[in-house]
């Protein structure tokens, strides 16, 4: 039976990759791709992340010159393991109707998983058989200055989807205002 592993980021705005914790790295091993959702500012932050694994991305609205990088597009559409996976940066106010999001959002394409960010805040919801997950910010949780956050991991196999939101751990004087979420095929959990 196949299986594939995503690592989920959103609202880095590093242009220094060398300030992408390692911690992201340590998050995302053995992934099989990794999907940002844009604010990522510098391109060599992608490129910090193909150490890890290849890396697609959604153009946030801090992505002035991002958007000629093949890895790079408004809206990314991807069929997994029998899954329609669609991201965007941006899907605010994410609990409108689904329908409503499908209409602006995804130009009318339907998915199994939105994946969005832009707020800094993490969320995971399961509604009208759509997984929603926005995996907060891994370096600006929550809006706050520099420090760990929260990063999110897709486990996809044919008729099986599973995710979570994970907390990166403590920065050091710095507390870490992420919530973990874990989502089992039927409904999401909130941990803590």
């Amino acid at each position: 039976m196949s299986h594939t592993r995503i690592g989920i980021l959103t609202d880095t705005h590093l242009g220094d990759p060398k300030l992408l914790w390692d911690e992201v790295g340590t998050a995302f091993a053995g992934v099989d791709l990794i999907m940002h959702s844009g604010d990522i500012v510098g391109l060599k932050i992608l490129d910090r992340c193909e150490e890890w694994a290849p890396v697609l991305a959604a153009l946030g609205n801090n992505d002035a010159g991002c958007e000629k990088d093949p890895r790079v597009k408004p809206m990314q559409l991807l069929d997994i393991e029998g899954f329609r996976i669609a991201m965007v940066h941006d899907m605010w106010p994410e609990d409108d109707p689904i329908d409503v999001l499908v209409d602006r959002f995804l130009h009318g394409e339907r998915a199994d998983v939105f994946i969005s960010g832009d707020s800094h805040y993490e969320r995971m919801d399961f509604r009208e058989g759509v997984l929603q997950v926005n995996s907060g910010s891994a370096v600006l949780p929550h809006q706050w200055s520099p420090r760990l956050g929260t990063v999110a991991i897709l486990d996809l196999e044919p008729g099986q989807l599973r995710a979570k939101i994970i907390r990166l751990g403590e920065t050091p004087g710095l507390a870490n205002p992420g919530v973990e979420f874990t989502f089992d095929g039927t409904s999401v959990h909130r941990i803590g």
